[in-house]
């Protein structure tokens, strides 16, 4: 933060560049102002976004790489295949000064995993962040692509289904871990109280710090660490069992889950061995807690229930030129777009 350069040698994110270019073109959008300041504001993100070289991105065309290493190049990895990564095509696609191929939209389609898990039936992804980060920018509703329209449905209705089906597993608990219900529940990218093998209760169990956990038909990856955030950030697609969801969190853990920002990353009601932890705290009833704040995890929270009670941010990027032309040129027709 010192000094603005990069943490070691992470790779250069194409999504993290995408998720920091969606929140531009939402300033952009809603500083429509005559006046200087604001004028001044539009153009500063134009000047950020068409600057973006998504061709040189392009490793392999017509997919997206990942990210890329100054010391190695473009790592061995593309966007093909349904997760966080759509809102980074779009951007891609809609492009006036370096554009993405016209084929991506359909390379990244072609890795969809069309599946039914507990009894519904959905583009399957196993976190929940991957059905919900596009949607904090881009109201799906009603607008769909070739895909989606082979299928009848929209990607809003693909994330509620993908919720309600996570909702599903929790209840039926198939590891038998401590603490689920149909109220408690929420598996996404998070930290985890350690990576270590423990038996607890007689059973041997394998946990994990920070993991992309999940529940799909392709993998579960599950050691009982639970995200609010992977709730919180699907409130508009089912409210019915997500605001319950977050109030019985909150009133079951007290302080222990949400302090002065907000709920805390994650807590995992199955790690009750205390001094076993690598970070967070333990109660030997409750079980591990998080000390940690993540804002790519109350980001979604925040902008997500705003989306539910008004619709503000999806209100404000449905003006974005960027933003429809990349749907448009990616195949979306129908609902608000023009």
């Amino acid at each position: 933060m010192s000094t603005g350069y990069r943490f070691q040698t992470v790779e250069l994110s194409t999504i993290d560049t995408s998720l920091l270019l969606a929140g531009i073109l939402f300033a952009q959008s809603y500083y429509d102002g005559s006046d200087t300041t604001e004028k001044e504001i539009r153009a500063l993100a134009d000047s950020i976004y068409l600057r973006v070289d998504w061709q040189w991105a392009q490793a392999r065309p017509p997919a997206v790489s990942m990210g890329w290493h100054p010391e190695s190049g473009f790592i061995d990895a593309d966007w093909i295949g349904y997760n966080e990564g759509m809102i980074l095509n779009i951007l891609a696609l809609g492009s006036h000064t370096h554009p993405a191929d016209s084929a991506t939209w359909n390379k990244w389609v072609s890795g969809y995993h069309w599946a039914t898990y507990h009894g519904q039936t959905f583009v399957q992804f196993a976190p929940l962040f991957g059905h919900e980060y596009s949607h904090v920018w881009i109201d799906f509703r009603g607008i769909q692509d070739a895909y989606m329209k082979g299928k009848g449905i929209d990607y809003f209705e693909n994330s509620r289904r993908a919720t309600l089906s996570q909702r599903a597993y929790a209840i039926a608990n198939p590891l038998g871990l401590s603490g689920y219900n149909a109220n408690v529940w929420g598996l996404t990218a998070c930290d985890g109280p350690a990576n270590k093998t423990l038996t607890i209760g007689g059973r041997s169990r394998q946990f994990h710090t920070y993991m992309a956990r999940g529940a799909s038909s392709l993998e579960e990856p599950d050691d009982g660490t639970i995200a609010p955030t992977a709730v919180g950030g699907a409130v508009p697609f089912a409210p019915e069992v997500t605001i319950p969801a977050l109030v019985a969190m909150r009133t079951t853990y007290g302080v222990k889950l949400f302090g002065p920002y907000g709920f805390l990353d994650a807590f995992n009601p199955t790690f009750t061995t205390s001094g076993q932890q690598e970070a967070g705290t333990v109660d030997p009833q409750l079980g591990w807690f998080d000390v940690d704040y993540l804002g790519i995890d109350q980001g979604p929270i925040l902008a997500m229930v705003e989306n539910y009670r008004t619709g503000f941010v999806w209100r404000v990027m449905r003006n974005n030129a960027h933003i429809i032309r990349g749907l448009q040129r990616a195949g979306f027709t129908g609902g608000w777009l023009p």
